[in-house]
């Protein structure tokens, strides 16, 4: 595949695919720009009161609205509330289960691509109803911190179900990396551990007996679904939004007199402060997504690149942290930037239990005769299946 800047090209058997730039992007460029093919918001974020749209996760509430409820003080009042992006007036809703968007168009993509199959209104909603049952059973299996959402899986299936195009849909997702074990290291998703056996046929069966169609039989065998876990478990992308968040980068250019500037500074930062006391690293709306382009963009220790959600919604943006070079394989981390700075070892455990492989990245061979010790900060020990 060729686009304007770079290529994707077929590595090896190992890697599959890479990104490469086909011309100079210096530092602070963006590479690219990508919508997912479907996104979904943690179920557990979700029933924590994060109130996102539901089909671009972008916020629902206002910045202060957010502010108030993530310090738990409701009495906080915003200035420049001019720069919180939040548009409460297109807000919108589906007129039968009452899911929320943040604006018609949202509501129509979501109608077109989605949400009549999986529109509870319209299968008599109640509690005993298969997709309340899957998603209350998944949060019992899996709790916070989420990086994986069994709700992404009913999505797929339901734009499969809804699309009049089911072979060039199937085609797309067939496109992604779903193997459920790297038989050359003998690594297996942290997802499919001999723990979750039980688990796994249980929200298999759940799944088939709310979504069952003809086009995707093969995805509800016991095989069949342990690779759709795999896929979303290897190949989602989480996505943050956050409307504080937006508000106070926008306030940050704002040209204010410097008494206000100091003022206004450290009044953000104490509500940041007061925000970590009340729900700790827990900011965002957040969700994870499926992305053509970014899927087929490989981990790095030293990246070249970031993966970024500038808009505060589920549009993803890549950008060029450093020069890279004409040739050069486009890179980003998988792990988050604490875990960088952990010991090889406990990076490379991290990549096998989530990604199905090991890093040889120029930092981790530069690395190789480190001892193979977890670092002192490391929150997962060797027998931690439940690291997602």
């Amino acid at each position: 595949m060729d686009t304007d800047g770079f290529q994707v090209r077929i590595i090896d058997n190992e890697k599959g695919k890479g990104l490469f730039a086909t011309r100079l992007y210096k530092e602070g460029n963006i590479i690219l720009e990508e919508k997912p093919l479907v996104c979904c918001q943690f179920s557990w974020n979700a029933e924590y009161g994060y109130l996102a749209c539901d089909n671009c996760l972008k916020p629902l509430e206002t910045a202060e609205e957010n502010a108030r409820r993530l310090t738990n003080k409701p009495d906080i009042i915003l200035p420049h509330m001019e720069c919180c992006e939040t548009k409460k007036n297109l807000i919108t809703e589906c007129s039968a289960c009452g899911i929320k968007y943040c604006s018609n168009e949202c509501k129509n993509e979501a109608m077109e691509k989605y949400h009549k199959v999986l529109c509870l209104q319209s299968r008599n909603r109640n509690d005993d109803h298969p997709l309340l049952q899957l998603n209350e059973t998944w949060k019992q299996m899996h709790y916070p911190p989420e990086t994986a959402t069994i709700m992404l899986l009913a999505r797929m299936i339901a734009i499969i179900i809804q699309t009049s195009n089911q072979g060039d849909i199937l085609q797309t997702f067939s496109q992604f990396c779903h193997r459920t074990v790297n038989d050359t290291h003998e690594i297996a998703h942290n997802l499919l551990g001999e723990k979750f056996i039980g688990q796994i046929d249980v929200l298999r069966r759940l799944l088939q007996k709310a979504l069952n169609n003809d086009y995707t039989l093969n995805w509800f065998t016991p095989e069949g679904f342990r690779s759709l876990l795999a896929l979303v478990g290897t190949n989602g992308q989480g996505i943050g939004t956050s409307a504080f968040a937006r508000w106070a980068k926008n306030v940050n250019v704002l040209e204010l007199p410097e008494n206000e500037r100091i003022h206004v500074d450290k009044f953000i930062e104490r509500l940041y402060d007061d925000m970590e006391e009340v729900v700790g690293s827990f900011l965002n709306n957040e969700g994870s997504g499926l992305y053509v382009l970014q899927s087929t963009v490989n981990h790095s220790c030293l990246s070249n690149a970031v993966v970024e959600f500038p808009y505060s919604n589920s549009t993803l943006v890549l950008r060029a942290i450093r020069n890279i070079q004409p040739g050069d394989e486009i890179t980003i981390s998988y792990l988050e930037d604490c875990e960088l700075t952990r010991s090889r070892h406990s990076r490379q455990k991290a990549l096998k239990s989530l990604y199905l492989f090991i890093c040889s990245c120029d930092k981790c061979q530069s690395q190789a005769g480190d001892p193979d010790e977890t670092s002192d900060d490391d929150d997962y020990d060797d027998d931690d299946d439940d690291y997602m």
